[in-house]
Order: structure tokens, then C-alpha cells, then sequence
């Protein structure tokens, strides 16, 4: 299991690399400025970073309440996602038009391009991260 330090380095390396390719990208596909994009991609990376901590909390809270633990399997974990992404959205796409001036359907296009590319960006950092930092535990595991 990972320690809190290298969790710590795994979220702000995410985080970081993260807005430093999406602004960017966001500007060029959006035809925006790029501190405009920037703004509305460090709002919304501070504001997911606080509704992961808040949902998930809730979450498990409801979770446990309903089935007696927190354990997510199979419908749980994609009714958990979407769940999170829905709320995300909700809190975002005011921001995002009132911030660029756009039409909500604009903004609406514009955060969803912003979650297909972070999904994306996510697996494709998540092994990585796991390839330069691996755990001493995996070493008895065939590489995959």
C-alpha cells in the first residue's frame, strides 16, 4: 500500500501535470485565451479535488447506511462514478459559462471534452506513475 508521502506526491503530480496539458489543449481546441482557460482549469481542479473528498465521503456514509459497508463492486463503482461526475458537472457548468460567457450547451460540451480528456489522462498517468514508482509488494507479480 502506498504511504501517505507518496500519495501526497501522486495526487500533486496529477494535479499539476495535469493543468499543464489541458490548459493549453483547452485553448486551442476552445479558441480561448490561455489565462482564461487557465482560470477555468484551476477552478475546476480545485473544486473537483474538494467534491472528491466531500462525495466520497457522502458516499460511504449512504453506502453503509444502505448495505452495511463501503465496499464498492461492479454496479456500485459505476453508479459511484457517474454519480461523482453528475455533481461535478452540476457545480462546474454555472462557473464555466458565467466565466467564458458562454451558452450553457457550450459550457456543457466544454466539460465533458474536460472529462473524456482527464479519463484518459488519468490511466494513462495511473501506469505511469505505478511503472516509475512501483511498490515493493509487486515484485513477486508478473509484470503486465
Amino acid at each position: 500500500m502506498r504511504t501517505v508521502g507518496d500519495r501526497i506526491r501522486h495526487a500533486l503530480s496529477f494535479e499539476i501535470l495535469g493543468l499543464l496539458l489541458v490548459t493549453p489543449l483547452g485553448a486551442l481546441a476552445f479558441h480561448m485565451p490561455f489565462h482564461e482557460m487557465g482560470i477555468v482549469t484551476l477552478v475546476s481542479a480545485t473544486v473537483a479535488t474538494g467534491w472528491n473528498f466531500v462525495y466520497n465521503y457522502l458516499f460511504d456514509l449512504v453506502l453503509r447506511r444502505v448495505s452495511g459497508t463501503t465496499e464498492k463492486r461492479g454496479m456500485v463503482r459505476v453508479l459511484h462514478a457517474i454519480l461523482f461526475e453528475l455533481g461535478l458537472l452540476a457545480v462546474l457548468l454555472p462557473f464555466i459559462a458565467w466565466y467564458l460567457g458562454l451558452t450553457i450547451w457550450q459550457a456543457f460540451v466544454m466539460d465533458i471534452a474536460f472529462a473524456i480528456f482527464y479519463m484518459l489522462y488519468a490511466y494513462v498517468f495511473n501506469w505511469a506513475y505505478d511503472r516509475i514508482f512501483p511498490l515493493p509488494e509487486w515484485s513477486a507479480r508478473p509484470a503486465e
